[in-house]
């Protein structure tokens, strides 16, 4: 099984629902909304077995200073296989020397996040207004 980590755009509109529907995020609800955001990001980092979308990972950026992970999703037949850890090493290289790299974690991605070198911030609350409902 080889893995392939790419920074190509030209990503199926149908495989990235298909792999959000598989991770049960709500956001696959709103694919127009959702593929034009993927396209929109500063990054966007997707892993491949074959011509299969197996994961995927995106950054919004002011371009200079901070970074924000919003998305990293592997297909559930594929997690626990280091390609979560494939996809933020690409996105720390790239933004290594930002200010700040920063993401919002809950359940099993705390950990996940902790192992690949994220830690707490400070005393922070994160705090959002969210329309989905995988929460």
């Amino acid at each position: 099984m080889k893995i392939e980590i790419s920074e190509t755009r030209n990503i199926d509109k149908e495989q990235i629902i298909e792999l959000y529907k598989a991770n049960k995020w709500s956001s696959a609800n709103k694919p127009v909304e959702l593929y034009s955001a993927l396209m929109d990001s500063h990054s966007l980092v997707s892993a491949w077995i074959g011509n299969e979308l197996v994961g995927i990972g995106n950054a919004i950026s002011d371009g200079h200073l901070v970074v924000y992970y919003p998305h990293l999703l592997i297909h559930p037949n594929h997690q626990g296989k280091g390609i979560g850890q494939m996809i933020v090493a690409k996105m720390k290289k790239k933004y290594k020397k930002f200010h700040m790299q920063m993401l919002t974690a809950d359940g099993k991605a705390i950990e996940f996040y902790q192992k690949v070198g994220f830690e707490r911030a400070g005393e922070t609350e994160p705090m959002w207004i969210f329309k989905g409902n995988e929460h």
